[in-house]
């Protein structure tokens, strides 16, 4: 029986480097955000290459779901990074109880100074904190992103036994290093956000310093992130 693992996050995380360490496992296949398509066509929100994403993806919502159900039926593990924003208002989350999920944080401020360098305008709801807020209950785990990079052998361990992924000393390195380059399975969207870990060959440090000073125009809107994020922070695995 395939073991279907969803982890969850916010835009701008460590979501595609973790992607990256579960593909290099061989029992395992991964699928890029497979409900962006359906998000961007339900919305009408202009994202970088937003025709080319809704013309290769699934672009009916109701689809979208039924890919990630049935995802990975002649593997081992299905392991979807999927993103939190995409998931709408309306949308009826039963589903998610046919997955293991998990939710991946980061502290907001380093969220919003990353995106906002390549999409300007954004709310509280593109860089999913209220929908992370709302997935928390249905997560198994919560990891936060600054966590995992001070000891990452650690916490895939920790993950890999929550989750009831195997894991031996062979599969343990391939999840800390793989090669650079792009994949097959990376998302069209690719070319405008995964610069930086189509470069690397493992996980990177964990941030030093605090997060980098907003211009005045996000402050109020890294306070509101900052509250609920707090909130996800106190519940997350700490090693």
């Amino acid at each position: 029986m395939t073991l279907r693992i969803a982890m969850w996050s916010g835009p701008r995380n460590l979501s595609t480097a973790m992607m990256r360490s579960w593909e290099n496992r061989p029992d395992t296949v991964v699928m890029d955000e497979p409900l962006y398509a359906a998000y961007l066509a339900a919305t009408g929100l202009d994202h970088p290459g937003r025709d080319e994403i809704i013309e290769a993806g699934v672009a009916d919502y109701d689809a979208a779901i039924e890919t990630c159900r049935r995802h990975g039926d002649d593997a081992a593990v299905s392991y979807q990074k999927q993103m939190a924003h995409h998931l709408l208002a309306d949308t009826d989350l039963a589903w998610l109880d046919e997955m293991r999920n998990c939710l991946l944080l980061r502290n907001p401020r380093r969220v919003l100074a990353s995106y906002t360098k390549v999409r300007e305008t954004v709310t509280l709801t593109d860089i999913g904190v209220p929908q992370q807020h709302a997935l928390a209950e249905r997560c198994e785990l919560i990891v936060d992103s600054d966590d995992f990079l001070t000891d990452p052998a650690h916490y895939v361990r920790a993950i890999c036994t929550r989750l009831g992924a195997p894991l031996d000393d062979r599969l343990l390195a391939a999840m800390l290093s793989w090669p650079a380059g792009t994949r097959e399975s990376d998302g069209i969207w690719a070319r405008h956000w995964y610069g930086a870990v189509e470069a690397s060959i493992g996980f990177g440090p964990a941030p030093s310093g605090p997060p980098p000073p907003l211009p005045t125009h996000l402050r109020h809107l890294a306070q509101e992130a900052d509250e609920i994020y707090r909130t996800l922070h106190e519940r997350r695995l700490v090693l």
